[in-house]
């Protein structure tokens, strides 16, 4: 899997290496790693991604002069990853800038449907069979050019944070090898179409242009690994429909609390609080998923569900108007060591994540769907689904997941992850969802 054979060469090392001073780094620093894993519905992953740290002379260790990410790789059906990243404090004096550029070609991507609980999932119907079944399936290629200023007011622990996001997605039905394109090659995505949910004008995408304001208070040891500290931020972001022009203006908030605590020596506990919601206007269905931040952990910051949000939960889960969830941890790192002249620790962090939507999307189209008890759109074994069953009018709960990760650390700045989690409902996935990739989540 990916970074597998990274990460045991890295323990391997840890438990022969004795605890020595930490190293002050300088100048550039490579973090590259092969790109494999495989995927039932995309194929086998293969491509290359790495980290660049530039630490100067060495007096700002351990933060970095820039930090520089890229990123190319491919599924063998079809899906593409390219995505640079740039990230400085002092390129600018006493200006932040951020700036990335990426483009995501996904043929297959999950939608699950609107407001939680109230939509249907059927595990058996999340993968394609023979007969040609992709419920859950839909295509959505994102290209986003994106950027971030920051400053602080004066010599205090507040300061403000602005940013211009272009976004181009396209959606529409998926492309898959395995689907067949007959009569039962419908998905959830395409009754939502066809009945009005998602309306004509926004069933291919759109293009936006997002700007987004706000103040940021931090008074962490260290952004990317910290030990105690307060971070918050606190920001509205929108998009004038003046590109599209498909009635889709819309205002969001979003409010990121994180807190850590030393509990002992090399006992950390992490906690997050979020929320993100629509204040005014009508956000178009593909940008839903999309949550907006002041700086950047993972390459595509979406949920609810999964990865970024609540970790076990199936991708995408839970979309509206507004949520809010919940992630905490315990990180607890357990061997620090040095090797190949770098700074190395390894890290566990056994975390519990929760969230729900709190304001539902566009529920009067949502309940035209319980109607259709009539047309079926889908079958296992002898069950047959109609549209009506896909929206069960179920109240909105609370979404919970749990499990645990371990990372491999080098000079407090470049983090492979593997996390594990799995959700408590199986409504909200049935496997074990698995995560590698880079970074804490918060």
């Amino acid at each position: 899997m990916k970074h597998l054979f990274t990460a045991a060469v890295l323990l391997a090392a840890a438990l022969t290496a004795s605890a020595q001073e930490e190293i002050k780094k300088t100048g550039i620093n490579f973090g590259p790693l092969p790109a494999v894993g495989y995927s039932s519905d995309l194929g086998w992953h293969y491509g290359a991604l790495t980290d660049i740290y530039q630490y100067g002379d060495g007096t700002v260790y351990p933060d970095y002069v820039w930090k520089a990410n890229v990123e190319i790789s491919r599924y063998s059906k079809g899906n593409t990853v390219l995505h640079s990243f740039f990230d400085s404090k002092y390129i600018i004096p006493g200006i932040r800038v951020s700036a990335a550029i990426s483009w995501f070609g996904n043929k297959t991507t999950n939608f699950y449907g609107f407001n939680g609980a109230s939509s249907l999932y059927v595990p058996e119907l999340d993968k394609i069979t023979e007969a040609g079944q992709g419920m859950y399936l839909m295509r959505r290629d994102i290209f986003r050019v994106q950027t971030c200023f920051q400053g602080a007011f004066g010599d205090s622990n507040w300061g403000w944070a602005a940013g211009l996001t272009y976004w181009n997605i396209k959606t529409g039905h998926a492309v898959n090898k395995g689907l067949s394109g007959g009569a039962n090659d419908i998905s959830l995505y395409d009754i939502y179409v066809r009945d009005g949910v998602i309306p004509e004008a926004e069933k291919n995408g759109g293009q936006h242009l997002e700007l987004k304001a706000g103040v940021v208070y931090d008074t962490r040891d260290h952004e990317n690994n910290p030990t105690r500290g307060t971070n918050l931020e606190a920001y509205v972001f929108g998009s004038p429909d003046i590109i599209s022009k498909h009635d889709n203006s819309y205002l969001k908030l979003a409010v990121h609390f994180k807190q850590f605590i030393p509990l002992a020596d090399r006992l950390v506990f992490g906690g997050h609080l979020a929320f993100q919601g629509l204040v005014a206007g009508n956000a178009p269905f593909y940008m839903l998923q999309t949550i907006q931040s002041i700086n950047m952990k993972q390459i595509n910051t979406e949920g609810l569900g999964s990865t970024c949000t609540l970790r076990g939960t199936i991708t995408n889960r839970l979309q509206g108007n507004s949520y809010a969830w919940m992630n905490t941890e315990l990180r607890w790192t357990f061997v620090k060591f040095r090797w190949i002249n770098q700074n190395w620790a390894l890290a566990l962090n056994p975390f519990f994540d929760m969230g729900m939507v709190v304001s539902p999307y566009r529920l009067k189209q949502m309940e035209g769907l319980a109607a259709d008890v009539l047309t079926p759109v889908a079958s296992v074994d002898s069950k047959v689904y109609t549209v009506a069953d896909f929206y069960t009018k179920q109240a909105e709960k609370l979404h919970m997941s749990a499990g645990a990760g371990l990372h491999v650390i080098m000079n407090q700045n470049f983090n492979i992850n593997f996390e594990f989690g799995k959700c408590f409902d199986k409504n909200d996935g049935t496997g074990l969802g698995i995560n590698i990739g880079l970074n804490y989540i918060f």
